[in-house]
């Protein structure tokens, strides 16, 4: 039975009627498309939707946690908060969110050092997480590439040692505590 309420919910699909309600999704910042003056809709908080056949234009300064939803912004530029984005978002890319399904796995690009989360259509994806956990990892991979005083402690070459203790983040379990301390111990 729980293997077809999420096969039915992996075939949802999404429009101006219901992708407000426990989603995820990932709207790209676009500067080629101008918001028209009328034909949109305004939200309590003051963010304007224009809707398409494909799917919406989110035009607000507040993006992440947006009511239920999980709404993750890709800019060109770094964003503030409080700016004023302009972003798409196709109906396809919405998916339903369960904060207790594990169904978000993390990538690495360690040139850039850009970690992004992504969503998993299958079970054969890399090690999943919950949106939270993998939230909660990225933020710690970030500090990982930021910081430096982490690691006075090891004795290795410290970008080889982010990559190993990224690695074992986003592909394990393990806390990060757990990871450092076996890599200490040697393990």
């Amino acid at each position: 039975m729980r293997f077809l309420i999420q096969f039915i919910l992996l075939l949802k699909t999404y429009n101006k009627t219901n992708f407000f309600k426990y989603t995820y999704c990932e709207f790209t910042e676009v500067d080629n498309f101008e918001m028209p003056e009328k034909n949109y809709f305004k939200s309590k908080s003051n963010s304007l939707y224009y809707f398409t056949e494909d799917g919406v234009f989110r035009k607000s300064n507040h993006w992440g946690r947006v009511a239920s939803c999980r709404w993750r912004l890709t800019t060109k530029s770094v964003y503030k908060n409080q700016q004023t984005i302009l972003a798409f978002a196709q109906w396809k890319d919405f998916y339903h969110l369960n904060e207790k399904e594990k169904k978000f796995y993390i990538s690495i690009n360690f040139k850039t050092k850009k970690i992004k989360i992504k969503i998993s259509a299958t079970d054969k994806a890399p090690f999943l997480f919950t949106l939270s956990d993998a939230q909660k990892r990225e933020k710690e991979i970030k500090h990982l590439f930021k910081q430096v005083k982490w690691a006075k402690h090891f004795d290795q070459n410290l970008e080889e040692l982010r990559s190993i203790i990224s690695m074992k983040l986003i592909n394990s379990n393990l806390s990060l505590q757990q990871i450092k301390l076996n890599i200490k111990l040697g393990l």
